[in-house]
């Protein structure tokens, strides 16, 4: 009996037992509550095959899926101070930075790039809202600074994609001081005379919404993305009134004159270039000239 129990029968439940399944394989869609396999989820741009919900999507992932052939050229940015005020809540503010960079695999919430989009060289910024919630910091300031000037240099459209959930309360007054440091930026686009276009996804508040954010010669959002400046339920508090259905949500914000377009995802490329070839005077891209896709990779430059 002590054989049996002792030797058989772990041999049979080890031959039987269930195979362990990695818990990234499925995501649950915030919005509807479908189970979605990643593969179908990334191939589909990170939106919800069910309700069309727009998920959070890294910036890498999106620049993967805007340039041709997956393939862009990172811009280096500015390493700022590392911890100016030596900030300290439940933990230090580089142990949290350090949790973010592993965590995200970036150097910070902001990722500045260069490449063509259907034969269409431009420079691009997009915000991490994983990397403590796209917060902005000096490094964002820096960040959009550099693609601004890469922007000027090399005279191109700049388009920047905004998630963030405002000031980077860990560097203080610094984290303000991105405000109009990062409206003298665009300002040298203007001056330029070149176009620079915002996508703003879900969410973006606060100070980001409050300066760079909304500067665009063209303002676009994804669908039902939430944008603002105090959250809903602050203003009702303050104003002690009830909040129209929608407020602050894209489609609403369309409605009411503060957005120029709403745009699919799936449809976000198209968009752009056809909008940046309008601007700056070039004829419609030509689709069947563009090269065969190649394997997505980046090349780190400056």
């Amino acid at each position: 009996m002590n054989w049996i129990t002792n030797y058989v029968r772990p041999k049979i439940n080890s031959l039987f037992s269930r195979r362990e399944v990695p818990e990234n394989l499925w995501t649950k869609c915030p919005e509807c509550g479908t189970m979605l396999f990643h593969r179908e989820l990334s191939g589909n741009l990170f939106v919800c095959s069910s309700c069309d919900h727009h998920m959070a999507i890294t910036p890498r992932d999106r620049f993967g899926a805007l340039f041709d052939g997956g393939i862009f050229t990172e811009v280096k940015v500015p390493e700022p101070v590392a911890d100016p005020l030596h900030f300290r809540d439940q933990k230090k503010y580089p142990d949290r930075v350090k949790a973010a960079q592993k965590a995200s695999g970036e150097k910070d919430a902001m990722l500045v790039a260069e490449g063509e989009v259907l034969r269409t060289p431009i420079v691009a910024a997009a915000q991490d809202f994983s990397f403590m919630a796209g917060s902005m910091g000096m490094y964002v300031g820096n960040a959009i600074i550099a693609a601004a000037e890469r922007a000027v240099k090399l005279k191109r459209p700049l388009v920047l994609f905004s998630a963030s959930g405002g000031a980077r309360m860990q560097e203080g007054m610094l984290s303000l001081m991105q405000m109009p440091r990062t409206t003298v930026a665009v300002q040298m686009l203007k001056e330029a005379g070149l176009p620079y276009i915002v996508v703003l996804t879900h969410p973006t508040t606060g100070g980001v919404t409050a300066s760079y954010a909304m500067l665009g010669d063209v303002q676009i959002a994804e669908p039902n993305a939430q944008i603002g400046f105090a959250g809903a339920r602050v203003i009702e508090q303050t104003i002690r009134e009830k909040l129209p259905e929608g407020f602050q949500r894209a489609e609403y914000l369309l409605d009411h004159g503060m957005l120029d377009r709403v745009v699919h995802r799936k449809a976000m490329k198209d968009e752009l270039v056809g909008l940046i070839r309008m601007l700056t005077g070039q004829p419609p891209a030509i689709k069947g000239d563009l090269p065969a896709p190649a394997e997505a990779k980046t090349e780190a430059g400056a």
